[in-house]
């Protein structure tokens, strides 16, 4: 498909650009982007790393776009095969412009890229994307042979991205827990090995082979149903703690030792206490709808709790401006000061075994005081407008609760909250509830959509978890 303006308002996202290879995302596009991206991010004079992960197409859609940034008059550092947060360090430790070739995990016929300023900062679609969309329609002047196109080298970074995890976890010493780690065929396939050497972690691996199919099943551990292998070989092993991560390896989710998931707040408020010991004091961050364990889990350790929106442009921001230690969100994105306040699922599965053998806990112990609310799930719902679809639920709650309106509306009660926040990119609202007991949860949930429905907002055809 050529390259059309309706096709880049498609593919590129709030936070990132995602598509279908065949029709969407084809090396022409990459090439456009390319070029864009070097003319929009970072200085011409500084060079521009790329990476890509492990699907079929992502080492012709990283060539293509090298070649755009080429002949922009960039130079490349190609980082080749890497994880996302691979790209993050690079971008952050060599002070360049980065790209990661990915589409985390969606299906095997997608593809995407990730991009970042010199330093990790982040791009969304108001700091940078929809500029790198616009400028990629224009039309390209010839490129002048010679001097002018830019040069590639080549740099393997895996040692030094190994170090900067010791430095990072603040830990030299060996791990000696026996973990289980499911790669899911996606890029902690090639990041956990290293790590696992480095600290001599016991680990007993699932689909590590690097394979774009996703053969076995997606890589997506938001979706607890994707957890039932890692679940099985812990109970069965006798294992300490089982990892899942996602398809780029920048997301991670953990089940006990008893093969019972771990929630993305109950790991973000284990490793916000832990960070509080060496920085008493400082700001942790959590998004919107993490859990209100995460709050009191900060507060317990004498930090400071501030909620930011969902996704990662937003909390990488909020780390800049606050100098927050840490940061969570509720799909297993874990930010760290350290690490250029940007996410890595392996530094987050590091620390969180570094406290679990601080602990001389089991994970079910270590985890248990932030297991004590009873949640929703996140859950999409099919609206004809999903701001009308806001307002409805904001005036129907008004009068019960306290409002704020962050990420959507969250609404707080003195037994827990609910929050319905709009997609960025199709006719689609998020409900997430808390409480104290399943019987709320349930009674909220029926009363929201309740509302939606009266309002008539809620199409027929509505219902269903958000993977």
């Amino acid at each position: 498909m050529a390259l059309t303006r309706e096709v880049l308002h498609r593919i590129v996202k709030a936070y990132d650009i995602r598509g279908r290879v065949a029709d969407e995302l084809t090396v022409e596009v990459l090439y456009a982007l390319g070029r864009a991206a070097a003319h929009e991010l970072g200085e011409p004079h500084t060079p521009f790393a790329v990476g890509y992960d492990m699907r079929e197409s992502s080492p012709a859609l990283a060539q293509a776009f090298r070649d755009g940034v080429q002949d922009a008059g960039r130079d490349v550092i190609d980082l080749g095969l890497v994880s996302t947060d691979m790209v993050w360090f690079a971008s952050g430790a060599l002070n360049v412009s980065g790209a990661m070739i990915t589409a985390s995990h969606n299906p095997p016929s997608d593809n995407g890229v990730k991009l970042c300023r010199p330093g990790a900062k982040p791009v969304s679609i108001t700091t940078g994307l929809a500029a790198i969309r616009d400028r990629a329609l224009l039309p390209m002047l010839p490129v002048t042979a010679g001097a002018a196109r830019g040069l590639v080298t080549a740099q393997t970074i895996y040692d030094r991205f190994v170090q900067h995890v010791k430095v990072v976890s603040g830990w030299q010493e060996k791990l000696d827990i026996a973990v289980v780690v499911d790669a899911g065929n996606g890029m902690g396939g090639l990041v956990w090995p290293l790590v696992r050497d480095a600290f001599s972690i016991r680990t007993d691996e699932l689909f590590f082979a690097l394979d774009g199919r996703f053969p076995n099943h997606p890589a997506d551990p938001l979706n607890t149903a994707n957890l039932a292998w890692l679940s099985q070989r812990v109970v069965s092993t006798n294992a300490a703690v089982g990892f899942a991560f996602d398809g780029d390896a920048d997301r991670v989710f953990a089940v006990d030792e008893q093969g019972e998931p771990v929630s993305a707040s109950a790991m973000g408020a284990v490793l916000a206490q832990w960070l509080l010991r060496s920085a008493a004091g400082a700001t942790v961050l959590a998004n919107a709808i993490t859990s209100r364990s995460v709050s009191r889990a900060v507060s317990d350790a004498g930090g400071i709790l501030e909620r930011t929106r969902v996704g990662h442009s937003f909390i990488k921001q909020d780390m800049a401006r606050t100098g927050a230690v840490y940061a969570c969100e509720h799909s297993g994105h874990h930010y760290f000061r350290g690490h250029y306040g940007a996410d890595s699922g392996v530094i987050a599965a590091v620390m969180f075994l570094i406290a679990l053998a601080d602990s001389g806990k089991t994970v079910s112990e270590l985890v248990a005081p932030f297991r004590t609310d009873v949640s929703l799930g996140e859950q999409s719902f099919t609206v004809s407008d999903p701001n009308e679809a806001v307002a409805v639920v904001t005036a129907f709650w008004a009068s019960r609760g306290t409002l704020t309106t962050l990420d959507g509306v969250t609404v707080s009660l003195p037994n827990g909250w609910l929050n319905l926040r709009p997609s960025n990119t199709e006719p689609v609202v998020r409900l997430n509830i808390e409480a104290d007991d399943e019987q709320t949860v349930a009674r909220w949930r029926n009363e929201t959509l309740r509302a939606l429905t009266d309002a008539n907002c809620l199409h027929s055809n509505h219902g269903g978890h958000h993977a």
